[in-house]
């Protein structure tokens, strides 16, 4: 089943801006002293700027957010405080999870352009970011993202939310 593309624009901006969200509940918590501190406002630099591309393309497009853009807010700033709140190896951990779930979108959604050949100015965009967004994933795993306390389970937690996530942010 074909994704449109209105739905692509559409989660990957409520992803963009999710990440956003998670980084500064991240940082509200550690501060700019965190061991990790520097390199998360970093990522959260390219997340910002992902999401002010996504933004400009849904205007373009005449794209709507999602509906649920209110609840990532909080959703996203609540997991982000939450994990700092656990140590800087959890705040890593909810990095690499994140990271790990939306390179398999993106590299789904770019399988889809590809093929369907239609939107090559979206398949730039994604094929930029999901390689922003593996650099965060390796810099959270050089980080100890692996060391947080109950890393299997936290990690299998915040992947599962990401993937609701993707999936109710297409459509609502």
């Amino acid at each position: 089943m074909s994704t449109s593309r209105e739905d692509m624009i559409r989660v990957d901006q409520a992803g963009e801006f999710g990440a956003t969200r998670i980084y500064a509940g991240q940082l509200a918590v550690m501060g700019d002293r965190g061991p990790h501190s520097a390199e998360i406002r970093g990522m959260a630099e390219q997340e910002a700027g992902h999401r002010a591309e996504f933004d400009a393309l849904m205007a373009k497009r005449g794209v709507r957010p999602t509906a649920l853009q209110p609840f990532w807010n909080v959703a996203g700033y609540a997991l982000g405080a939450g994990t700092a709140l656990l140590g800087p190896e959890a705040a890593m951990a909810c990095t690499a999870a994140v990271e790990t779930e939306i390179d398999k979108h993106y590299s789904a959604q770019l399988d889809e352009l590809e093929r369907d050949g239609d939107d090559p100015e979206l398949a730039e965009m994604i094929y930029r970011f999901r390689e922003d967004e593996r650099e965060h994933l390796d810099a959270a795993m050089e980080a100890g993202a692996e060391r947080a306390p109950a890393y299997p389970l936290l990690s299998a937690a915040i992947r599962l939310g990401c993937k609701v996530a993707i999936k109710v942010s297409q459509k609502v």
